[in-house]
């Protein structure tokens, strides 16, 4: 439940909500988008991440959610530390808890 609540809170809080502001600058300092794509852009992700919420709680092919989420994680730190590594407040913290996420969710696909 509580990988699922991250996902819960990034999703609709953060992304859809815009409870984190910031986060459309670092998805419109991508290349592949500017200013008015990226709110649309930080809208589906958060779809995505309610969509893994709802995934997780579902207990559903764990293994596979689990590496759904780990490649999204990975996809979004990469792009982030890439593209936008001056507008993230602390990339290195942002690091260490998308690692430690990642393990937990390992651990639970094999609960």
């Amino acid at each position: 439940m509580s990988i699922a609540a991250v996902w819960l809170y990034e999703g609709l809080w953060c992304k859809l909500l815009n409870g984190v502001p910031h986060q459309e600058e670092v998805v419109a300092a991508h290349p592949l988008f500017n200013a008015k794509s990226a709110g649309l852009v930080l809208k589906a992700i958060g779809v995505v991440e309610i969509g893994l919420a709802a995934w997780v709680l579902s207990g559903f092919w764990p293994w596979y959610a689990a590496l759904a989420q780990t490649l999204l994680l990975v996809g979004m730190n990469v792009n982030g530390l890439l593209f936008a590594r001056k507008i993230i407040p602390d990339p290195g913290g942002m690091v260490v808890k998308n690692f430690s996420l990642v393990v937990l969710m390992w651990v639970a696909a094999y609960g």
